[in-house]
């Protein structure tokens, strides 16, 4: 079996290009684990080390060196859970049919490049799915779109990551939005305004510029989610306390899924739901409730929104490899692993050969995991 697809290599790297430059956030503001020389099976996990917050321990003097305070490190583990593919099959007759027009190799390579687009806009609907749902908190009014008259509201989603003790300063933090959303920004006289906006990108190019610290990113699939249809559910808990994340509720009817933003009496913070209400509970993202609740206290399930989400470069993670093959090969006649040099993604291009036919088939196997829903927040629209 051959190696390289020699015959095609310059059109699928031309095409990775062209992918790569692609509007999309959240892929190039996550982790991203890439490897072009492995192959992963659908199902296979990757797993990462956390440590927990220390404690500290007042210093006595001694001629004995302590013992140290034992330390538990957790481990969480990424499923992959897609392997993925975009077939392409032609017939000599097409091939002929093609050559006798705009030409085979014109039109393949076209292919290639909307297999890679479609790979890639199915990572960055994952990507954003897991972040959002695995958010802490909000700020925003749901079905309203924000930066409307002012960029205020990036503020208040830096304080929210501020408080949760995420890292600010290291250039790692990313808020990604929708085009709605971008072309208010992009409105905003202060950012149009060279001698205010710092330089003419914006009102030039249309570049939306860093935020508050935050690199400002568009992505095509920041959708709507729908919320649950959960009501009159109350705490079913006695004593919830600061840091909870696991919410007892009883009462009321319907359901209350991950991505549903709750609110509680008497306070205003809003929570994003990680896992959805079943057998009496639902988690909400660390580091949890900021105020101690009452028994009894009334749980609001706000309505449906828009997720446009800021976090931490270390708080989502892809894995993407090539899709598993079998030891020495199958029907395949030649393979290349394509890593795009702009994304980061890896695709694997393949070519079979039957009777008078052939098929190119590009494919991914990935997985995502939103580790730290203290380094996520959402802006609501």
């Amino acid at each position: 079996m051959a190696n390289t697809l020699s015959n095609l290599a310059a059109d699928i790297y031309k095409a990775a290009d062209v992918v790569g430059r692609e509007l999309v956030g959240f892929i190039p503001a996550s982790t991203i684990n890439a490897n072009g020389s492995e192959r992963v099976a659908k199902g296979d996990t990757v797993r990462a080390s956390f440590t927990r917050a220390a404690t500290a321990v007042n210093v006595s003097e001694s001629m004995t060196i302590p013992e140290g305070t034992d330390q538990t490190v957790d481990s969480k583990t990424l499923s992959i859970s897609n392997s993925r593919a975009v077939q392409i099959p032609y017939t000599g007759e097409d091939v002929r049919h093609l050559n006798n027009g705009i030409g085979f190799q014109t039109v393949y390579g076209d292919q290639i490049k909307q297999a890679m687009r479609t790979l890639c806009n199915e990572i960055e609907q994952d990507l954003w799915e897991a972040a959002y749902q695995g958010a802490s908190r909000a700020i925003g009014t749901a079905g309203t779109t924000p930066f409307a008259s002012d960029f205020d509201l990036l503020a208040d989603v830096r304080k929210i990551l501020a408080d949760n003790g995420m890292p600010l300063n290291d250039g790692q933090v990313s808020v990604v939005m929708n085009t709605a959303a971008g072309a208010n920004l992009r409105k905003q006289s202060t950012l149009q305004q060279v001698n205010t906006a710092g330089g003419a990108d914006l009102l030039r190019q249309g570049i939306l510029l860093d935020l508050m610290g935050m690199g400002v990113r568009e992505s095509a699939q920041v959708g709507l989610h729908t919320a649950g249809t959960g009501s009159s559910y109350l705490l079913n808990d006695a004593s919830s306390a600061v840091g909870d994340t696991t919410i007892a509720a009883d009462g009321g009817t319907g359901t209350i899924l991950a991505g549903d933003i709750v609110t509680f009496a008497g306070t205003t913070d809003k929570y994003v739901v990680n896992t959805e209400l079943a057998a009496g509970s639902f988690t909400i993202g660390s580091p949890g409730l900021r105020a101690a609740e009452a028994d009894n206290d009334a749980i609001t399930v706000g309505g449906s929104y828009t997720p446009n989400v800021a976090f931490h470069r270390a708080a989502l993670e892809l894995a993407v490899r090539a899709p598993a093959a079998p030891e020495g090969g199958d029907a395949a006649d030649d393979v290349m692993v394509v890593q795009d040099p702009h994304s980061g993604l890896v695709f694997e291009i393949r070519v079979y050969k039957g009777y008078r036919k052939s098929m190119i088939e590009v494919a991914s196997a990935w997985g995502v995991k939103a580790w730290k829903p203290d380094y996520i927040a959402l802006v609501l629209g």
